[in-house]
């Protein structure tokens, strides 16, 4: 015959649980701060001047809007400030750094988001930006302001192809007469859209031409992989980089279908991938990073090849996409910063 434990058993047993997951929640807490404690004292002997600054709130944005000035945003579930900082003038010091009167970030211009800001791209030439709230597709328009104005307001709205979506859209801008983004959910969904008029002047995915009236191209793909990033790495040619590693490579000038570049080879479990592109004189350089640490690069001319091959000394853990960013060194040559 079974027994049902009594109430004081069963709530020992809970208690002991409850323990356990603080204990181990600890335990991560201190590990993290001593990779933290790591990372600093490496630093110290590697940088020449190595500057650490606090923002007021926690963001996952941080973009350029001119050689001085960034962009950031917060990621709380309500409202969240959008501000541009103007980097402190020690930064750009050469020498009597003790000298320079500001010290810390300053905001030069801000406003309120309804919502997460998950995603934040500047557009060339302009005082634009455009977000997404990582729980669709849709973007978000906002003037930087100006001279008559220190206020970031939001101007209009660009519809995506997904009204729910999983980890939200990934953006990409360049610089052309007429401001335009490049934006989407899933490789079947990416399409460059017109700022101003909200004209689609090319999609990738369809699977038909997209009618006259519109006047833009359609390349094909059966796919509708995640993304992980969107790149420009060139005026008309960008690359579409997935969550399981697969690339796409695309030219918005034509109808053509897309070059694809199968996942690299991987000698470990590799839940998700990280892409970013460097475009230069000497050629276009693809950077893929595993979840399991492991860091491809390649060629566009040849994605299918290895230029080299890394292992990162990281902890292995499941993660999402938003937890780790990966980028090429804006300075430093044939380097690239991971962080997350």
């Amino acid at each position: 015959m079974n027994q049902e434990p009594a109430d004081g058993s069963t709530a020992a047993t809970k208690s002991c649980l409850l323990q356990e997951r603080e204990q181990a929640a600890d335990m991560e807490e201190t590990q993290f701060d001593d990779i933290l404690d790591d990372w600093f004292i490496e630093s110290l002997r590697t940088y020449k001047d190595l500057h650490e600054y606090h923002l007021e709130h926690p963001t996952q944005v941080i973009e350029w809007t001119s050689g001085k000035t960034v962009c950031v945003a917060g990621y709380a579930s309500s409202k969240n400030e959008i501000l541009e900082l103007r980097l402190p003038l020690k930064l750009f010091a050469d020498e009597n750094k003790g000298l320079c009167a500001e010290r810390d970030f300053k905001v030069i211009y801000g406003g309120l988001a309804d919502g997460p800001v998950r995603c934040l791209r500047h557009v060339p030439g302009t005082r634009c930006v455009v977000t997404n709230d990582g729980l669709s597709s849709d973007l978000q328009v906002w003037d930087l302001g100006g001279d008559d104005s220190d206020v970031i307001r939001r101007t209009g709205s660009i519809e995506g192809r997904r009204r729910f979506s999983e980890g939200g859209s990934r953006i990409a801008a360049r610089l052309s007469s007429q401001p335009q983004v490049l934006h989407g959910a899933r490789s079947s969904d990416v399409q460059l859209t017109q700022l101003i008029s909200g004209q689609i002047l090319y999609k990738l995915g369809l699977q038909q031409e997209v009618g006259s009236v519109c006047g833009s191209m359609t390349t094909k793909t059966d796919s509708a992989d995640p993304l992980s990033s969107l790149h420009f790495v060139s005026d008309a040619v960008f690359l579409t980089g997935c969550c399981n590693g697969k690339v796409y490579v695309a030219d918005t000038r034509t109808s053509a279908a897309p070059q694809i570049s199968p996942p690299p080879a991987s000698s470990g479990e590799s839940v998700l991938w990280w892409t970013d592109a460097s475009a230069g004189p000497s050629g276009c350089r693809i950077l893929r990073l595993s979840s399991s640490g492991q860091a491809v690069i390649s060629d566009l001319r040849n994605l299918g090849g290895a230029m080299s091959l890394a292992r990162l000394d990281i902890q292995t853990r499941r993660c999402n996409l938003d937890d780790v960013r990966v980028s090429w060194a804006p300075v430093l040559d044939d380097c690239i910063a991971v962080s997350g």
